[in-house]
């Protein structure tokens, strides 16, 4: 078996087993464009309600007060009499 007989086998693999769900969505955007795009939908989807729950913890520390709002990033970079 040759070298050139491996990279073949791996490119038709990768064609007739792991793009195989790609070619179906491909054949279903011609009979119905929403159903070939269910994968985008679920994804929007998931993104709206993790930064709608990401905006109300947001909002739940912020109200607390619990947030650290000084200038200085860094602790060292703050505490100027320490150094003086």
């Amino acid at each position: 078996m040759a070298l050139r007989d491996v990279f073949y086998g791996i490119a038709e693999f990768s064609e007739d087993v792991l793009l195989a769900p790609l070619d179906a969505l491909r054949a279903l955007e011609l009979e119905s464009w929403f159903a070939a795009n269910i994968l985008n939908w679920i994804f929007m989807a998931v993104l709206a309600v993790a930064l709608t729950y990401w905006m109300l913890q947001l909002k739940k520390f912020n109200d607390n007060n619990e947030e650290d709002r000084s200038s200085t990033s860094h602790s060292y970079l703050g505490d100027e009499q320490k150094y003086q």
